[in-house]
């Protein structure tokens, strides 16, 4: 049986908090040098002159230390977070190394499968934060969620003869 959330366990305004992750410089730079290799992610000099002053992490490297905060947060989806898309992703400010983010998350929607079957769409809005309460990143997410099994109870009723 899988353990976690199910469908019918998400309603619409129910919230979930995660830990923390503190931004390490050398992942900033190891992330950037490997999937977004601009000068404001990669050399503190370069970055100083940039418009942000400073070194700072790529948006995309924020979205996956929010992934990781949201697998390890208080949603933990039966059979794991499965995503469909996301909606819609902002970085409103800038992480910088040494900032310590954690993740906040509302359920925004929920509907059953149109094709019957055993599972459900679900919207989930996510705000990653700084240690200040700075919004570093907005996301809007859709995810499939597994209903709830329902037990059969011909099978129970045939075992107990």
């Amino acid at each position: 049986m899988h353990d976690g959330l199910w469908f019918e366990d998400l309603t619409i305004g129910r919230t979930f908090r995660s830990g923390v992750v503190v931004v390490d410089p050398d992942r900033v730079k190891s992330f950037a040098a490997e999937f977004d290799p601009q000068p404001f992610h990669l050399d503190e000099a370069a970055a100083l002159g940039s418009r942000f002053g400073g070194l700072v992490a790529s948006g995309w490297h924020t979205a996956a230390m929010t992934m990781k905060l949201l697998v390890t947060s208080e949603l933990r989806i039966a059979g794991g977070l499965i995503g469909l898309g996301v909606e819609e992703i902002q970085w409103p400010a800038p992480v910088r190394p040494g900032d310590v983010l954690h993740a906040e998350s509302q359920v925004l929607e929920s509907r059953p499968s149109r094709s019957g079957a055993p599972q459900g769409v679900v919207v989930i809005g996510t705000t990653t934060l700084n240690q200040d309460g700075t919004v570093v990143q907005k996301m809007t997410a859709k995810l499939l969620v597994p209903r709830r099994p329902v037990p059969d109870v011909d099978a129970a009723s045939r075992g107990s003869s």
